[in-house]
């Protein structure tokens, strides 16, 4: 394996997406980092990082853009799915025209996104896909079920092509991040919108809460792309890595604290102990 490895990334145009490009990019490797809209890489481009259009919802986009990587930098080594969105809704009141669009962009998005690169992987025989989910597709919280429930699937859409790749030399790494700095608690807060006569009006407030909670105590993104491009470009990439505020600790509490009580106390935080 070459010691600089070419390494592509959705979702660069802020948060972890565009910290990762610099710390890849910093440790001498071949970046090639996207977003929807070119623009918004303005100033990665200008940091000497080769930029590229990608919608992660669109086949021709896909294709188009793993094919011109391919043929620019001869190979794929690191494939980086972190393109995705967050909904914060009641789940009877989320509009499915939205949860559509998130799955198709968490959960079917980075499923393209791997078939489209995973086959250079496999002719070169080797190749590692870091999977960007969360701890939030482990511990399910009120008013967040459409992501965590995006995140969980992707978690087991890992898993499975973890083993199904490993024969060809092709890793899979799946990141759990809990708290990262980025603009996700803003742009959740932009779509909480709830329809005229929702059973949870009264608790709206709780709801612009949630949208914000990812950014309490929330790590560096700079520290946390660190800590992948670390795992990422390892020999034997470990299966799961878990970075950020709550990385350990939430899916701690999934796995030790009776889930009667741990709903109890989840509710109380979001206001659903209240008639």
């Amino acid at each position: 394996m070459a010691s600089q490895q070419v390494v592509l990334i959705s979702g660069c145009s802020s948060g972890i997406g565009r910290a990762l490009a610099l710390a890849f990019a910093k440790a001498g490797h071949r970046v090639y980092a996207t977003a929807r809209r070119l623009d918004t890489l303005a100033d990665l481009e200008r940091e000497g990082i080769r930029t590229c259009a990608l919608d992660v919802t669109d086949a021709e986009s896909i294709a188009h853009t793993t094919a011109s990587v391919a043929e620019d930098a001869g190979r794929i080594d690191i494939l980086v799915n972190n393109a995705g969105f967050g909904l914060i809704n009641p789940m009877i009141d989320v509009p499915l025209e939205k949860l559509r669009l998130l799955m198709e962009t968490n959960v079917i998005g980075a499923v393209a996104l791997m078939q489209a690169v995973a086959p250079h992987m496999i002719r070169q025989r080797h190749g590692c896909i870091v999977q960007i989910g969360s701890v939030s597709g482990i511990l399910t919280t009120p008013f967040a079920g459409s992501y965590c429930a995006s995140k969980a699937a992707l978690h087991a859409l890992s898993e499975s092509a973890r083993m199904e790749l490993a024969p060809f030399g092709v890793h899979v790494l799946i990141v759990q991040p809990g708290g990262v700095k980025s603009r996700l608690g803003d742009k959740q807060a932009e779509h909480v919108h709830l329809p005229e006569g929702s059973a949870y009006v009264a608790l709206s407030s709780h709801l612009e809460a949630r949208a914000q909670y990812s950014q309490i105590a929330a790590a560096a993104a700079e520290k946390v792309a660190a800590q992948i491009v670390n795992a990422a470009t390892r020999a034997r990439p470990p299966r799961v890595l878990r970075v950020g505020h709550g990385g350990y600790r939430y899916p701690l509490f999934k796995r030790l604290v009776p889930a009667a009580i741990l709903e109890r106390v989840l509710m109380k935080k979001f206001g659903l102990n209240e008639p």
